[in-house]
């Protein structure tokens, strides 16, 4: 499990971010803990007591992230990326902090694209392990719902259950209840109503472990 979000330094002080909180995350581990799992649980900046019984790795960047989350996946039944990873990191990381100019003239940043941990996950597994979630935040626009989004993000990456989590009125991060729509690549779409976290965090264990008893849609 995955958990948090990934900063890229700009100099020793900025950085570019997100707002997850790895509560999802940390009640996934947890719920995962509690059924008996042998949990590693990847966290990105999360400041939150650590769940009992899961095996605890931190890291900072996205790419830190990849590795430790590929490393875990090789032994994993199940991979649950829960965590919020940057999509773009500076080009160069500057060694001392970023200063305002006195003629008016701003810093131009050039930005990078981070590497996909969820697609690389999916090309590099053999057969139908591990069973792969993903998680989308979506807002719906003039191209589409929510849900046409979602769909279309998970046929692209290709993983067994997506999470979708509606973000348009700010009703998702840090906060310590959560509702979602769990797609599937088979086509099933299951509606989680607003609850506790731990609520979804077995939701999509359900999900997950019905998936593991019987063959992935995916080639």
């Amino acid at each position: 499990v995955s958990a948090g979000g990934t900063r890229e330094f700009l100099d020793p002080v900025r950085y570019l971010g997100n707002r997850s909180s790895g509560l999802q995350g940390y009640a996934l581990a947890q719920a995962a803990v509690a059924r008996g799992a042998s949990v590693t649980l990847v966290a990105a900046n999360v400041s939150l007591p650590d769940p009992a019984g899961a095996l605890i790795v931190r890291v900072t960047s996205t790419e830190e992230l990849r590795q430790a989350v590929v490393e875990a996946a090789a032994e994993a039944d199940a991979v649950v990326m829960a965590a919020a990873p940057a999509d773009f990191r500076p080009d160069t990381l500057v060694g001392s902090k970023i200063k305002k100019s006195h003629d008016g003239t701003t810093p131009v940043i050039t930005l990078v694209e981070n590497p996909d941990i969820l697609a690389e996950l999916v090309r590099s597994r053999t057969g139908k392990a591990p069973v792969i979630v993903g998680f989308a935040a979506e807002t719906g626009d003039e191209n589409g719902t929510v849900l046409d989004h979602a769909r279309a993000k998970l046929e692209r990456k290709g993983c067994d259950l997506l999470v979708v989590n509606d973000v348009s009125n700010e009703q998702v991060f840090g906060r310590t209840d959560n509702e979602a729509v769990i797609l599937g690549a088979d086509g099933s779409a299951r509606p989680v109503a607003r609850g506790p976290k731990i609520d979804l965090a077995h939701a999509i264990w359900d999900e997950a472990v019905q998936r593991l008893e019987r063959p992935s849609p995916l080639p």
